[in-house]
């Protein structure tokens, strides 16, 4: 049991910022990361005893947490569609645009258009989001995302190639309409 809750703290140690930054990327909001990070390290202690040695704890605890987070988006998306600001809605946009938007990383000056920016992206696919915070936030290389997401590595190109196409498509949109704002 004591070697158990050392083999735990270490993995602790050495993981839990990623799963932070992780679940941060995907909620974009401090407070729910840090929840996400909690019951990510909850799994991981219950089912430590059946890790099966099949791929590296990293690419384990990736797929957890990718997971976790999925999951609570959600739920918290299907607790938005009843009530929003007190009042029943049935406009799937409204509640998809009623989310607070607070990531630490960004100054308060740059909030409005990196709003703008994660709004685009959370149109994306959950496979292309994931694929695509992978690669270009967390940096990881295609085979490293195809074992994380457990798909072929072309799968992985095409996910990320598509994620990027429609990112450019979209916020090219959005900016043109912004500036045709001002």
């Amino acid at each position: 049991m004591i070697d158990n809750q050392n083999h735990f703290e270490k993995i602790y140690r050495e993981f839990h910022l990623l799963v932070f930054n992780v679940a941060l990327n995907y909620l974009q909001n401090t407070e729910d990361a840090e929840e996400v990070t909690q019951d990510v390290f909850v799994k991981i202690s219950n089912s430590l005893n059946n890790f099966n040695q099949k791929s590296s704890h990293k690419t384990w605890i990736y797929r957890i947490t990718i997971n976790q987070c999925l999951d609570f988006l959600k739920q918290k998306n299907s607790q938005k569609r009843f009530f929003i600001f007190g009042k029943k809605s049935q406009n799937e946009q409204e509640y998809l645009n009623s989310s607070t938007f607070e990531h630490p990383g960004i100054l308060l000056e740059n909030q409005e258009d990196a709003a703008l920016l994660f709004a685009v992206f959370n149109t994306l696919t959950e496979n292309q989001k994931t694929a695509f915070l992978l690669s270009k936030l967390d940096g990881l290389s295609n085979p490293e995302i195809a074992e994380i997401m457990q798909l072929s590595i072309s799968s992985v190109e095409s996910l990320i190639f598509r994620a990027k196409a429609s990112l450019q498509q979209k916020l090219a949109e959005k900016f043109n309409h912004y500036r045709k704002k001002k």
